[in-house]
């Protein structure tokens, strides 16, 4: 499942994190979800507290916000949210943008011009925004080292 693989790369991230600021132990990670991703939260809960047993991320909070996505034309400048556009699109569709978000332009096109070249402004990948540990100390991305 892709969540297992996003899962997997968060939890991955986090242990880098933890070896290399010697983290004892994590008390919550707070994560931002790209709506784009199209995520089973509760698949991806499930699965990173099972990567999760016996480590130092054992037992953390995990609050996960969702990132709602935007485009934006490069032909005529609209920007707009996927919702505008979502109920276009099939069954099929909506999984191949969840497994590759990437894919979006084969299936999306602008609502004001059709134009199927666009940029994803915000709303993709999923993001470590920060970490607290049991010590009191927190870490955010883009934290001075």
């Amino acid at each position: 499942m892709h969540e297992w693989a996003l899962a997997e790369a968060v939890f991955a991230a986090l242990t880098k994190i933890q070896r290399e600021e010697k983290v004892k132990k994590f008390s919550e990670i707070k994560l931002k979800i790209g709506e784009l991703q199209n995520i089973d939260i509760e698949t991806f809960y499930f699965a990173f507290k099972e990567l999760s047993k016996n480590t130092p991320l054992d037992g953390a909070k995990i609050v996960i916000k969702k990132e709602e996505a935007i485009f934006k034309c490069r032909q005529c400048g609209k920007e707009w949210k996927l919702g505008l556009v979502k109920n276009r699109l099939g069954c099929s569709e909506s999984e191949a943008i969840h497994f590759v978000p990437e894919i979006a332009h084969a299936f999306i096109r602008c609502p004001a011009c059709n134009s199927p070249d666009f940029e994803v402004v915000r709303g993709r990948g999923i993001w470590i925004e920060q970490a607290k540990v049991s010590r009191q100390n927190t870490w955010t991305r883009g934290s001075p080292s």
